[in-house]
């Protein structure tokens, strides 16, 4: 039998999220009925749930140190801190990222100072590269799991003097050729906010090579002495210089969320490929759908693609409303980033007036034509070839009309 695809309504919904596993739930029962949530209050004995998430994240990244804070957001703030960035200082960051990213840099009294976006949703190197003098710091985001040459950036930066801060909040689990994202600059950061690869609702993850780095960092994090319970931490004689002079900028992770967060690592691999094979199965449905533009992802992108873009590409903005209303209406829930006022979590560097910025007519062309969608793993395979077809309809149809 033909489905008839006009007919089509999609009832799923993008905003749940599976439930936790039940080795999470059980290990946050332990911490509640022994009520130890602050991290530093340990029975004798006991390694706190924090700083065994600590160990266990460092050493799935390779990385010599973690630190466990309150959410991606501050993991950013902290971070620039810690590289010394002061009030007034400019940072390089995308001009296509969520508000937290420009928001962290504003946290410390910086100035961000926006980078072009390309056509495949990555920051534009030759951009960045003519931008580059103007400060000592970017904070790269691997905005919607899309990454750049890293290799390529990593030679700008170098040329530059660039320390990099790399904002993986939506790129755990994910690579460049065989290097996980976040291991090429200076400091890797990551969100474990709900809507990420991991969910303890709220949360971040730091991680670093560099002792004195992790250690103002910690410090800052709201350690006071007991900077010596980080396991994954740095050793005690790199505080000596920073344990007094740093300030307390409490925004620790806690026992509970930490408790939540180390069965979902321990099963990251297996989530990321089944997100991948829902990113497939849209992407494949959307292929040569008239008027609309897919991403390409390089083959060294090892990608975890937990959500879904698409270029309307010169589109007018009528045109582009009408596909976002009357995919809604068969329940396919887009969110348009080129939209004249923020929507949701959809907002563009010129919505952020904290900031100062200039118009960039290639960028701005991009980012009025990026189509975003979420990809829960409530959703089935059969659910992303459905959402595929309507979604294809309803461009086909709108398309005819230009």
């Amino acid at each position: 039998m033909t489905t008839d695809i006009q007919a089509e309504v999609f009832t799923g919904n993008f905003t749940q999220q599976e439930p936790l596993p039940q080795a999470a739930v059980d290990a946050a029962m332990a911490v509640l009925n022994h009520g130890r949530l602050h991290r530093y209050n340990e029975a004798p004995d006991e390694v706190a749930e924090a700083a065994a998430l600590e160990v266990e994240f460092a050493e799935m990244m390779g990385a010599k140190y973690c630190l466990g804070v309150a959410s991606g957001g501050y993991a950013l703030a902290t971070a620039l801190r810690a590289l010394g960035v002061k009030p007034g200082d400019n940072v390089l960051t995308n001009a296509f990222t969520l508000a937290p990213v420009p928001g962290s840099i504003a946290a410390v009294g910086a100035v961000p100072i926006f980078v072009g976006v390309t056509q495949d949703l990555v920051i534009d190197l030759d951009d960045l590269a003519a931008k580059a003098s103007q400060a000592n710091v970017l904070m790269l985001s691997h905005m919607r799991g899309h990454i750049v040459d890293m290799d390529k950036l990593m030679a700008v930066a170098r040329a530059h003097g660039l320390q990099v801060v790399e904002d993986c909040a939506h790129t755990m689990g994910a690579k460049w050729a065989h290097t996980w994202s976040g291991r090429f600059g200076a400091i890797g950061c990551y969100s474990t906010q709900t809507y990420k690869h991991v969910n303890s609702g709220e949360g971040g993850l730091l991680v670093t090579d560099d002792e004195d780095l992790m250690a103002k960092a910690t410090m800052l994090s709201g350690s006071y002495m007991l900077y010596g319970k980080h396991r994954a931490g740095a050793g005690d004689q790199a505080f000596e210089d920073v344990r007094l002079s740093t300030p307390n900028i409490s925004g620790r992770m806690d026992n509970l969320r930490a408790a939540i967060l180390r069965p979902q690592l321990a099963d990251l691999s297996r989530q990321c490929a089944r997100w991948n094979e829902r990113y497939a199965a849209v992407d494949a449905g959307l292929a040569e759908t008239p008027g609309l533009t897919r991403i390409s992802r390089p083959e060294q992108e090892k990608f975890v693609a937990s959500s879904h873009q698409f270029l309307l590409l010169d589109w007018p903005d009528d045109a582009i409303r009408s596909v976002v209303d009357r995919c809604l209406a068969r329940g396919v829930e887009l969110k348009w980033f080129g939209a004249p006022d923020p929507v949701g979590f959809t907002s563009r560097y010129s919505s952020w007036t904290y900031a100062p910025s200039q118009p960039m007519p290639t960028s701005d062309r991009v980012l009025r034509a990026v189509m975003d969608m979420r990809l829960p793993l409530t959703f089935s395979l059969e659910d992303c070839h459905q959402i595929a077809r309507i979604i294809r309809a309803e461009v086909g149809a709108a398309f005819q009309n230009l």
